[in-house]
Formats: C-alpha cells, sequence, structure tokens
C-alpha cells in the first residue's frame, strides 16, 4: 500500500499575521490562472528547494483549487531520506501543516483603523511551491496520510503522469 499526504496548502479567506506587519488572507481561486498557465508547480520541505518532495509536472503533487482552499495530494518518494521524514513527520502528526510561496500579480489593502494591522488580500498569485512544514504562517492548513491500493495508485500515477505531460505541452 502506498502512502499519500494530501490536505489543504491553503484555506481561502482565512487570515495570519504576517511578521506583525500586516494581516493576509487568500481570495477564492487566487491561484487558479496560475495552475492553468504554469503548471508546474513543487512540493517542498519547509520551503527548501533543494529538498523537493513532489512535483506537479512528474505526477507526484496533484493540486485542486475547490471552495474551501488549494487541495494536494503528494506522493513522496518512499526511497528517499526526505520521502521518509515526511511520511515519518506527518504520520505522527509532528508536522501537520503547509505553507506555499508566490508572487503577488493582483491585490487589495484595507487600511483599517489604528486598533488593527493593514489586510491584505491577495487576489491572484503565481503559485511556486507548496510545502510541508511544522509552523505553517497559516494554522488552518492541513496535511494528513492515508494509504492507497496499489493498484489504484499505479493507475492513477500514470494517469496523473500523461495529464502533467500534456499541460506542460498545452494540451488540455
Amino acid at each position: 500500500m502506498a502512502e499519500l499526504i494530501s490536505g489543504f496548502a491553503v484555506v481561502y479567506n482565512s487570515e495570519t499575521t504576517i511578521g506583525n506587519f500586516f494581516r493576509e488572507k487568500i481570495a477564492p481561486g487566487a491561484f487558479d490562472r496560475s495552475l492553468v498557465e504554469r503548471p508546474d508547480v513543487l512540493a517542498l520541505w519547509n520551503h527548501n528547494y533543494d529538498r523537493p518532495l513532489g512535483r506537479t509536472a512528474a505526477g507526484t503533487l496533484d493540486l485542486r483549487s475547490d471552495r474551501i482552499g488549494l487541495w494536494f495530494g503528494l506522493h513522496p518518494d518512499e526511497t528517499t531520506p526526505d520521502g521518509l521524514t515526511a511520511l515519518g513527520t506527518v504520520r505522527r502528526q509532528d508536522v501537520r501543516g503547509c505553507s506555499f510561496g508566490f508572487t503577488v500579480t493582483r491585490e487589495t489593502w484595507d487600511e483599517g483603523d489604528d486598533a488593527q494591522l493593514p489586510l491584505r488580500i491577495v487576489e491572484e498569485a503565481v503559485l511556486w511551491e507548496v510545502t510541508l512544514t511544522p509552523m505553517p504562517a497559516y494554522p488552518e492548513t492541513s496535511a494528513s496520510l492515508s494509504r492507497a491500493s496499489t493498484n489504484a495508485t499505479a493507475a492513477a500515477e500514470r494517469i496523473r503522469r500523461r495529464e502533467a505531460a500534456h499541460r506542460l505541452r498545452g494540451i488540455r
């Protein structure tokens, strides 16, 4: 049985404070355009580009935007140290949240009053990576472990890889 790490890397309309400088929330669908125009997104360990866990182009990371947020399904490689670290720490729930790396392309600001920090609403952004992390900026994010049957996983992986290759070639 292969293991799958899944959850929400982004929860829409969830508010957090960034560095005690401003508040931030991600609007529903903020990454929809990016997922179409730049379909190769990485899954990383704690924002470290030297520790990849999966990627959409390889069919080892699935991303889907819905009414709740940006859902992910990650198939880490159980033969690598980082894959085992991801599986082990998520299984024990030492890591149960996510973060994400992005570039804002459209935003609005609400300066509010003197009692609150300004609020940035990210309306559209380019998504570069999702990451498993023990200290997520957005505590509502989630990551948990599930098992998938070997045949179903193998079939799903073949489909994911084919779809990823098509997306990279511009085929829908």
